[in-house]
């Protein structure tokens, strides 16, 4: 009989997370394992990545069940202890498959209790466990990232949270309580690895109450099968052929991503006796960002694409690419773009500073003022 691996992530299928899952599954099959990824939330996905989703998914709840968390989320600020009646019957499944080895990935974003979860992988000690961490949710009291704040609370015991107005957004502070019952309910698990996509998070988990646990860093791989120089004829389509193509991408864009200092950098710009040689392309944005940026004529507002291919050519049409946000555990976008041969500009103390090739990129001190000089060097 086949050994059995169960993950776990809120996604499978969609995002960056979504398809190492995915992969994931398919290699651990490859090797003769028998793979299931139980997930909580759906998206729209392509025809072949719904095959896949109905072959190895094993859905936590359903929407109704996601909603009332996001609610109760909202109303309480105990994220991840909604979703109870959801988690029990997949658990009950999950006893029934036998898992030999749990990964898991995200278990914030709404579909799943975290306490009855590692109730469960605690009652099974021969089992062999694996924690990707993607972000600092396990380790704080309510966010998914600090960074951009200052704040160190999670070191020591959260309280009096700076933060409920991001994610996962909350009108009370139980910031205490999560903090204490997160530390109870994630320590103590028998064989338990954690793995952080870069030495940062490493850093980071190793000064939380985490670092009972050892960790391994392996930084996320792309598909350079599709991330490549690609022939792309994107400037021609948007009539900005002549000018150097300053890009931008992200799945979800905020100031914390950088977009107010794509905004300052286009007001910048705008000053020079050079502007007119400028195009700022910015993707991922969402419809009333888009709305917000017609006026500002330095800046194409794109959507996000969910076309790999079309990413590719995207990356390989710009001059130099863009990653000016303060909270990053690894940048897969900074990976994508110098896969595609394009020259990649980022900021230090975030984990792009450790993926940036510096024969093709650079990493610099966060600030509009220094993205605009480098630029300025590299077109004199």
């Amino acid at each position: 009989m086949s050994k059995r691996v169960l993950l776990i992530n809120s996604v499978l299928g969609f995002g960056s997370t979504g398809n190492i899952v995915l992969n994931q599954a398919k290699e651990y099959e490859q090797n003769g394992y028998e793979a299931k990824v139980a997930y909580g939330r759906t998206f729209k996905v392509s025809e072949d990545k719904k095959a896949d989703i109905d072959k190895y998914g094993v859905r936590i709840g359903n929407d109704m069940d996601v909603n009332f968390h996001v609610i109760y989320t909202r109303l309480t600020d105990k994220h991840g202890l909604a979703s109870t009646n959801a988690t029990k019957k997949f658990l009950k499944w999950a006893d029934e498959y036998n898992p030999d080895i749990l990964w898991i990935h995200n278990i914030h974003g709404y579909y799943i209790n975290y306490e009855l979860l590692f109730k469960w992988i605690k009652s099974r000690p021969d089992m062999q466990v694996k924690w990707t961490l993607h972000d600092c949710w396990a380790f704080t009291g309510h966010c998914s990232h600090f960074t951009y704040i200052g704040c160190d609370k999670w070191k020591f015991g959260c309280s009096n949270c700076p933060q409920l107005d991001q994610y996962p957004k909350s009108i009370t502070d139980s910031s205490q309580d999560n903090y204490k019952r997160k530390k109870k309910a994630f320590t103590g698990v028998p064989n338990l690895i954690i793995i952080t996509p870069s030495n940062w998070l490493k850093e980071k988990v190793n000064q939380s109450f985490l670092a009972e646990y050892p960790v391994e860093v392996k930084y996320n791989t792309i598909n350079t099968d599709v991330f490549k120089h690609t022939p792309s004829t994107f400037k021609q389509d948007y009539g900005i052929q002549d000018k150097k193509m300053i890009l931008g991408v992200a799945s979800v864009w905020n100031e914390r991503k950088g977009l107010n200092d794509f905004i300052e950098l286009s007001k910048m710009l705008d000053t020079t006796n050079k502007a007119d040689q400028y195009k700022i392309v910015l993707v991922g944005l969402d419809d009333s960002q888009i709305k917000d940026l017609v006026a500002n004529t330095s800046i194409l507002a794109l959507p996000r694409t969910s076309s790999a291919k079309e990413l590719a050519k995207i990356y390989t049409a710009a001059d130099v690419f863009v990653n000016p946000s303060y909270e990053e555990t690894f940048g897969l976008t900074t990976a994508e773009a110098q896969a595609c041969g394009t020259y990649s500009i980022v900021y230090k103390d975030t984990a792009c500073e450790e993926i940036v090739d510096l024969r093709k990129g650079i990493a610099i001190e966060p600030g509009v003022i220094n993205i605009k000089t480098v630029i300025m060097n590299l077109y004199k």
